[in-house]
């Protein structure tokens, strides 16, 4: 039985070359390449002749066996020594410190500032309502505008109540003129009676004469005091100073006092004006255990400042206080709404505009405050690295508080004073390796006299493999067979 050799095999063997005729030819080297795989440089591919006949090999294998052992002694030799010399690696160069920046902590008293998104309101809205009905005649304002108090808004037609003042003032009259005639009658009965000129029955019927023109002239002032009043509703002013709304009502319509085409517009007060925003009550919570524990010390008889921010980040210049605060949280929200009072000359505030109110008065004492790139965030909360006396830097959990600044946080806990706290560099940074202190603004920089001395080093340049040359396909035999022994 013959073992076929398959493809891509390489055997080992000092194989002399015979001709077809038998006859010794050119020595070859011990390796061979099978088919399919070209033969490296200085190894020559056996002919096709010796490797299909077996019993010229099988007349050599004595002497090809006894020459083989030092060659290939030779050779593992060779390649062992090779394969130690290349195991062998260059020991990487020490790594130097890395540079960092550091602040050394000191606790400080920090004023202590509360911010709530917050919303404008008038601090006096008055809607304006015809008192009485009638035909709209003109619209004396100029729509959106700031009104003065006492400003002309509306005039409705006067000339219905003009009539009915005239009337109540003629019956003023009437009535006046039958009191002076009860007056004068009761003058004459008076004497008469005391005289028993004239019956008692006489005198009482003149005094009560006059009382009753007396009342009647009452009830006829009272008219002409009701007409007069009409006709003034007609003329509607502003009570306040402040802005005032669109017009509800059109010229030429009618007003119905009894109607909704009674609401005509409404003016809205604007110096001073009102800020109003909510206090939840988790934020309540908090600010009383902080105050109990001595960690927030709040103003002197609750005498909070308030400063505004406007949406575009401008600060408004002026500030106002706190003056009311809802006694009871309300049931929708979970809150209690504080309104605080602001000046606005320049009416720079509007009803109704969003701003952030920033409440002040209160104080954080021995505060550890921190730029806030020196604060990491890791897998189990913040951290921030701490360079201890030895110049080793060390991982250190905090927890963090509120901001404070553009810059700024304040750590709750997890720092004391004298800390040095790594502020430049914190990523170059290894916990538990040595780290190199220097200024500000200095951590990372590369020093101009190292930049121009020193050229980068080249990277090792990696030895280039020889590549096989092909071996053409009319040289390699299709099939070897191996031959078997006898």
């Amino acid at each position: 039985m013959t073992n076929e050799v398959q493809p891509g095999q390489i055997l080992i063997a000092t194989l002399r070359g015979y001709s077809s005729s038998g006859r010794r030819g050119k020595d070859f080297s011990p390796l061979l390449f099978l088919e399919g795989v070209a033969p490296t440089a200085g190894v020559a591919m056996a002919p096709r002749s010796i490797l299909t006949r077996p019993e010229a090999y099988a007349q050599k294998s004595t002497n090809m066996t006894r020459s083989l052992l030092p060659s290939v002694a030779v050779a593992i030799a060779c390649a062992a020594a090779l394969a130690a010399g290349c195991s062998k690696e260059t020991p990487p160069s020490q790594r130097p410190a890395p540079t960092v920046s550091v602040i050394t902590v000191e606790p400080q008293t920090i004023p202590y500032t509360l911010s709530f998104v917050a919303q404008t309101e008038s601090s006096q809205q008055v809607n304006i309502v015809a008192r009485v009905s009638g035909y709209l005649d003109r619209i004396a304002y100029h729509e959106g505008d700031l009104v003065k108090e006492g400003q002309l808004l509306f005039q409705l037609d006067p000339k219905p109540f003009q009539t009915q003042l005239q009337a109540a003032m003629g019956e003023l009259q009437s009535q006046q003129a039958r009191y002076t005639n009860a007056m004068a009658n009761l003058d004459r009965v008076k004497p008469l009676a005391k005289e028993n000129a004239l019956s008692q029955a006489d005198l009482d019927r003149a005094q009560a004469e006059f009382d009753a023109s007396k009342a009647a002239v009452f009830t006829a002032q009272a008219k002409v005091d009701d007409a007069k009043l009409n006709l003034g509703y007609t003329t509607i002013r502003s009570p306040v100073t402040g802005l005032a709304s669109r017009s509800l009502q059109r010229q030429g319509a009618y007003v119905n006092a009894m109607a909704d085409s009674a609401n005509l517009t409404y003016v809205a007060a604007i110096d001073p004006i009102w800020v109003n925003f909510s206090v939840s009550q988790n934020q309540t919570a908090k600010l009383r255990e902080d105050t109990q524990k001595g960690r927030i010390v709040l103003p002197k008889d609750r005498g909070y400042d308030v400063d505004l921010v406007l949406s575009d980040g401008a600060v408004y210049p002026y500030g106002g206080k706190i003056n009311f605060a809802d006694p009871s949280f309300s049931q929708d929200t979970g809150s209690f709404l504080v309104r605080a009072v602001l000046p606005n000359p320049k009416r720079e505030l509007q009803p109704g505009m969003f701003v952030t109110a920033n409440v002040k008065g209160a104080q954080r004492p021995n505060a550890v405050v921190v730029p806030q790139l020196a604060v990491q965030q890791g897998s189990n909360g913040h951290l921030v690295y701490v360079v201890n006396q030895a110049g080793v830097a060390e991982v250190r959990p905090v927890i963090v508080g509120d901001y404070y600044g553009a810059k700024d946080i304040v750590i709750v806990d997890g720092l004391n004073k004298g800390d040095r706290v790594v502020v430049e560099g914190a990523l170059k940074v290894i916990p538990g390796q040595p780290v190199k202190i220097v200024a500000p603004g200095e951590a990372g920089a590369v020093k101009a006299g190292d930049a121009a001395g020193k050229a980068p080093e080249k990277p090792a340049e990696k030895p280039v493999e020889k590549v096989p040359e092909k071996i053409p396909a009319e040289k390699v035999p299709e099939k070897i067979t191996a031959p078997t022994k006898n």
